[in-house]
């Protein structure tokens, strides 16, 4: 059993322009895949999908054997959990950012999921240092730098310390430093065993990095 398995997805946003048709492909535990394709090729589209932001027009999306349809986001339960174990970063991390302090961005989801204020305080301390922000933890994010932002973003994913990472272009707008950052921190990622989804350029990692690359395009099956 496929850990994420897309059978015959299509997708047509609400003016009737398709973005993808027939799309198959099957992801298991602990692979990075590689998500390219041109602007328009339905990455982020995908992502919303496979994030359960989005559904498909027709087919089925089935993650760790279980069918993620409208009946399944209709389960509160079963969401939550699901989106505790999938997260989502997106291109941009303004969309992202709504709290008044990047502490507390952070705190969002573990709040949500019933942790305890001793268990935030742990698990949003332990973030700040390890994404490199702790001096800005009593700051508006809206405030920070591009990178900063990103940063913020990102810890605030993996404050669920979600099994699967879709990111959607994260060098998108990264200085060289930033960058350099985001390269080390997703080798960690995939050495301890996380299922990294990437949109992005394949000259953006180095060799044996990428297990395999999804080809996104019209009426193109991912292979």
């Amino acid at each position: 059993m496929s850990y994420i398995k897309i059978d015959n997805i299509s997708f047509s946003y609400e003016n009737g322009e398709r973005v993808f048709q027939d799309l198959s492909f099957e992801i298991e535990k602990g692979e990075c895949v590689l998500a390219e394709g041109d602007n328009g090729s339905g990455k982020s589209t995908l992502f919303r999908i496979l994030s359960g932001l989005s559904l498909p027009d027709k087919g089925s999306y089935r993650f760790d054997g279980e069918m993620i349809d409208e009946k399944f986001l209709k389960n509160n339960t079963k969401t939550k959990l699901f989106h505790k174990r999938v997260g989502f970063l997106f291109q941009n991390p303004e969309v992202m950012l709504f709290n008044a302090r990047v502490y507390d961005e952070i705190a969002f989801g573990p709040r949500q999921m019933g942790m305890s204020d001793k268990e935030v305080e742990g698990r949003v301390k332990d973030l700040l240092e390890l994404f490199g922000i702790a001096e800005f933890a009593d700051r508006p994010p809206l405030f920070l730098s591009w990178g900063q932002k990103k940063k913020v973003a990102f810890a605030a994913v993996m404050a669920l310390n979600p099994e699967v990472i879709l990111l959607d272009e994260p060098f998108a707008g990264l200085d060289e430093r930033n960058a350099g950052w985001m390269k080390a921190f997703l080798r960690e990622l995939k050495q301890t065993g996380k299922t990294l989804m990437i949109a992005s350029h394949k000259e953006t990692f180095e060799d044996g990095f990428i297990d395999r690359v999804l080809k996104l395009g019209a009426r193109q099956n991912g292979q």
